[in-house]
C-alpha cells in the first residue's frame, strides 16, 4: 500500500485561497520587520541576505497580494507597510507559516518609508492597493495619492521600474488617472490582475462580490523625467479634491477587520 500523501494546508478568504501551503512549524520563518533604522535607508542586501529586485506594496493589509507574489516571483524580494498594527500581525504571521524568506513586513506610514528606509532607485516595482480616501473633511490632507506621493513614487523606482494603482473610489480615481501618467507611462486595466481574477487584495474580492466597480493601473517610470522636474511639475498640479463616496464606508470597515 502507497503511504497516505500529506493533506496540503491552504488557507482560504472569501473563499479564495491564499498563495502558499502552511507548513510545519518547524520550518517557518520571521517576516516581521520590527525595527527600522534610527535615520538612512535600509540595508536591504543586509537584509534579505542577497541583491534582488524589490517590490514594495504601500498600505499592504493581510498581505494578501504579497504573499502571492512572493509565493510566485522567489526572485523578488519584497516589503509591505501598513500603519495598522493588526493587519501588518496577520500578514506576519501568513508569512511565516509559508516559510517565506523574501518576504518582510513593517508598521510604517507609507510616504514616510518610502522618503526615510529606501533609497532613490531602490524598487522594480512599488505598488498601492485602495487608499484611503478619508471621507471627514478635516483629513483629507491625509489622502496619499498626492503630486508630491507620485514624485516620491517615480523617485523611489529603478529605471525602467513601474507603479500599480487600485481603487473602488470613483472620485479617488478620476483624480489619479489625470495626475499618474505625469510621471509614469500609465495605461488603466478594465480587467482584474491576470494572477487574481478573483482580487488581488481582500478589499477587491469584498469589492467585486458586492458588483462595485474596481479600478485598475499601472505605469512604467518615466526615465527621461529627472527629479528637480518631477518635484516641479508635482508643484504645479492640484491635491486630490474629490467627494468621498459614503456608500463605501461600510466596505472600509470590512476591509480593516483582518
Amino acid at each position: 500500500m502507497e503511504p497516505e500523501k500529506k493533506r496540503r494546508r491552504i488557507e482560504r478568504e472569501f473563499g479564495v485561497p491564499i498563495a502558499g501551503e502552511i507548513l510545519d512549524p518547524s520550518q517557518w520563518t520571521q517576516t516581521a520587520l520590527k525595527r527600522l533604522p534610527l535615520s538612512g535607508p535600509l540595508d536591504l542586501k543586509t537584509l534579505f541576505g542577497r541583491s534582488a529586485p524589490l517590490v514594495v506594496d504601500v498600505g499592504c493589509g493581510n498581505g494578501r497580494f504579497l504573499l502571492g507574489s512572493a509565493v510566485w516571483r522567489p526572485e523578488f524580494d519584497h516589503i509591505g507597510v501598513d500603519v495598522l498594527p493588526v493587519v501588518i500581525r496577520y500578514a506576519t504571521r501568513r508569512g511565516n507559516q509559508r516559510g517565506l524568506t523574501n518576504l518582510r513586513f513593517a508598521v510604517c506610514d507609507g510616504k514616510r518609508f518610502l522618503e526615510d528606509y529606501l533609497a532613490p532607485g531602490s524598487a522594480a516595482e512599488i505598488h498601492c492597493y485602495h487608499p484611503q480616501p478619508h471621507y471627514d473633511p478635516a483629513e483629507v490632507d491625509k489622502r496619499l495619492i498626492t503630486p508630491a506621493f507620485l514624485a516620491l513614487v517615480h523617485k523611489t523606482l529603478a529605471k525602467g521600474g513601474q507603479f500599480f494603482i487600485q481603487t473602488d473610489n470613483p472620485g479617488y480615481w478620476h483624480y489619479i488617472r489625470r495626475a499618474a501618467p505625469v510621471f509614469f507611462e500609465f495605461e488603466e486595466r478594465d480587467k482584474p490582475w491576470p494572477d487574481g481574477p478573483k482580487g488581488r487584495t481582500r478589499r477587491e474580492i469584498i469589492a467585486l462580490r458586492r458588483g462595485l466597480p474596481v479600478f485598475r493601473g499601472s505605469g512604467r517610470r518615466k526615465d527621461s523625467l529627472h527629479e528637480v522636474e518631477a518635484l516641479r511639475l508635482a508643484g504645479a498640479l492640484p491635491p486630490p479634491v474629490f467627494d468621498a463616496d459614503r456608500r463605501l464606508r461600510e466596505l472600509d470597515a470590512l476591509e480593516r477587520n483582518v
